[in-house]
């Protein structure tokens, strides 16, 4: 695989995270059939928007970082053979379902348990996670975001899908990680902890735009060979992400 095609990989963990935003924050009075047809319209816009922005990255990695590196994507097709499903099955368990679920709770375990230990362990009057987040409030309020949101991106590097977990946690100053009970529930939670479609927007932006997830960056590890370009995989979107946030921030505030 080509250097520049790894730098677009991104995983779809953070679209549930997209939708809710979209959905509590961009789409007005809509409701039913049009609220589904705006909200599919709005998800499409960003998506268009990543893609434009890998291209964008692509050209410049070939500008820059990877001059003179080859730019085809070639796929070797494997010899045609009588499918045999008892292996494929077997295989497909061990090689892709058991292989891909180790190399997250590798990663997983020891953040979920920092998690844990963050949320109960207090500092003065305060738990570790909420004091973490107050440090953090003031770099992150320059981007449109604040101390839980950053936090949570941060804490959300096994998965994109906790990150907003996370945010309640947070909010709630509660102990554990804990669903919403509702989107109606969750966007009042939100609105009493400052948010503005300002907010909303960054934190849409910010999760297009971010440094992905443990398995994407082992991934790239893994075809790289190289931990200067993993690291590279893990900057260049998060640069983006700070200074489009930046910029969204500075001028609707």
């Amino acid at each position: 695989m080509n250097l520049k095609h790894i730098f677009c990989l991104k995983a779809n963990g953070a679209f549930p995270t997209l939708t809710a935003i979209i959905g509590m924050f961009f789409l007005g009075g809509a409701f039913g059939f049009k609220q589904s047809v705006l909200s599919a319209l709005c998800l499409t816009g960003v998506i268009l928007l990543g893609v434009a922005a890998a291209f964008a990255a692509s050209l410049f990695l070939s500008k820059t970082f990877l001059r003179g590196e080859p730019s085809t994507f070639m796929i070797e097709l494997p010899p045609f053979r009588k499918p045999q499903i008892g292996k494929t099955i077997l295989r497909s368990i061990l090689d892709r379902t058991i292989f891909v679920l180790g190399r997250a709770v590798s990663v997983a375990a020891p953040a979920g348990i920092l998690i844990f230990l963050l949320g109960n362990t207090s500092v003065g009057d305060t738990s570790a996670l909420l004091a973490v987040s107050r440090f953090l409030d003031p770099f992150a309020k320059i981007f449109g975001l604040d101390g839980a949101i950053l936090l949570a991106f941060i804490l959300g590097f096994p998965a994109n899908e906790i990150v907003v977990p996370i945010i309640i946690m947070i909010y709630t100053a509660s102990g554990t990680i804990t669903e919403p009970s509702s989107l109606s529930a969750l966007h009042s939670l939100l609105l009493q902890n400052g948010w503005t479609y300002v907010t909303a927007l960054c934190v849409t932006v910010f999760c297009l735009f971010h440094w992905p997830c443990s398995t994407t960056l082992w991934t790239v590890k893994k075809e790289t060979g190289s931990a200067k370009y993993t690291l590279l995989a893990a900057l260049l979107p998060t640069a983006l992400g700070f200074a489009m946030c930046f910029l969204i921030n500075a001028l609707l505030k």
